[in-house]
């Protein structure tokens, strides 16, 4: 089944999802969601609750024991897995734990990757991916003078600001993150996270974001717990 960019005043609605690894461990039960567009919420809970699971399950990258999954109007897990590629990389901007940028391009190519993917992506930028990325870079405070340097010769802040302007560009309708500022000091945390969140409003992007660390929750309109297992 194709998947479209169907309006919906919800950007992510979960209902009674449940998965496990292996028929041995634990079910993994998640709490029910329902997020608007254009807002963000922050999900909170120690390791082992399955916080990156959730992500992925969100990402169509695994696959619900049960339950659904409504995302922009879509039940994504209805789609054939390539659909469900292309339906992310149009629609879906994610930040991973470990940034997961490409370690022999620059920060700039880094950025614009996700325009080389998605003409859906690529046609939403003002002027030009390129224009695009040296915009997002410069409002994440990269200096001009490290765009074009391989993503290897940056800190580990710059790296992880790299890739939050990757999933940014060509605002994409929801942003997923993943614990992205478990390495950082909580001044450039906090910083971070204002500047992530603000160029998530001005393209009225849904910020979804899960971290252990609940002092991150005053960042966000919503917050909720996940509970981990049951039998």
């Amino acid at each position: 089944m194709p998947l479209s960019s169907q309006a919906s005043a919800l950007a992510l609605d979960v209902r009674n999802l449940r998965f496990r690894w292996t028929p041995e461990q634990p079910r993994l039960c998640f709490p029910d969601i329902q997020l608007a567009a254009g807002e963000h919420l922050f999900i909170h809970g120690p390791s082992g609750t399955g916080k990156s699971t959730f992500l992925s399950l969100l990402a169509g990258m695994l696959s619900p024991d049960s339950g659904t999954i409504q995302m922009l109007g879509n039940d994504i897990h209805q789609a054939r897995a390539g659909a469900r590629d292309r339906f992310r990389a149009d629609h879906v901007g994610v930040i991973f734990q470990q940034f997961n940028l490409v370690p022999y391009l620059t920060a700039e190519a880094n950025v614009t990757l996700p325009c080389r993917l998605s003409a859906r992506r690529r046609a939403a930028t003002v002027t030009s991916p390129t224009d695009e990325a040296h915009r997002l870079l410069a409002a994440l405070t990269i200096p001009a003078d490290h765009w074009h340097r391989k993503v290897t010769r940056l800190s580990i802040g710059q790296q992880q600001r790299v890739a939050a302007a990757r999933a940014l560009i060509g605002s994409p309708e929801l942003i997923l993150a993943d614990e992205p500022t478990s390495a950082l000091d909580s001044d450039n945390r906090d910083r971070f996270l204002d500047l992530l969140l603000t160029l998530a409003e001005e393209r009225n992007s849904s910020v979804l974001f899960v971290s252990h660390d609940r002092t991150l929750a005053p960042h966000f309109h919503h917050q909720i717990a996940l509970q981990g297992t049951s039998s």
